[in-house]
């Protein structure tokens, strides 16, 4: 009877315990696309949050490393990416354990969460400026982030998504947002935030 009656007490505790974590941890997710227009700030923020302990993988050098790259695009200046074929060899390769992905394409892999890094054009300019980029290449990338195309891709997805806006905030913060998502916050930033119409009027 005594062991009867301390093993249901085990056993409520038990859920109770559970039900607590479900709570304190509602994000459970395993595997995260950090994505965005480049000079959004993937690349600075994924080496933040490998140095505080995370699984961070660079989509690009996973791409190299896998002779994965297809044609180069010349007109472009980037080459052709079978997303398909790197999904499946992620999930091939992936061990079960909370891993992020960094790369402006990560939004189309297999993942349990989006999160959009987002950064005001004019900012966004002297960037891709500071990398050298073809006038050209910042036109397109500056066009493609004024018009929200990489948030509007995410959202065609069943994915759970949240954007972060990095144009003030330094790869602390930036990792602080990120990890602040993960442990539950969505309604600071739940996509549509985010807006640079007015930007993007004064081009025209």
């Amino acid at each position: 009877m005594n062991n009867g009656t301390l093993g249901s007490q085990g056993s409520s505790l038990d859920s109770t315990c559970a039900i607590l974590y479900t709570l304190l941890h509602p994000c459970p997710f395993v595997k995260v696309a950090i994505t965005g227009t480049p000079g959004t700030g993937k690349s600075i923020v994924g080496l933040e949050l490998a140095r505080r302990g995370w699984d961070v993988l660079e989509l690009s050098e996973f791409v190299e490393s896998h002779l994965l790259k297809g044609r180069k695009d010349r007109a472009r200046d980037t080459y052709e990416v079978d997303v398909e074929a790197v999904d499946e060899r992620l999930k091939s390769e992936h061990n079960g354990n909370d891993r992020i992905y960094l790369g402006h394409l990560t939004h189309f892999l297999t993942v349990d969460l989006i999160i959009v890094l987002r950064c005001r054009p004019s900012v966004l300019k002297a960037r891709l400026e500071g990398r050298g980029y073809s006038k050209k290449k910042i036109t397109e990338n500056l066009e493609a982030e004024g018009c929200d195309v990489i948030l509007v891709e995410a959202m065609e997805t069943s994915i759970p998504i949240c954007e972060i806006d990095t144009t003030a905030m330094d790869a602390n913060q930036v990792a602080d947002a990120v990890e602040e998502i993960l442990d539950g916050e969505r309604k600071k930033y739940e996509p549509g935030h985010v807006d640079w119409s007015e930007e993007v009027l004064a081009w025209y």
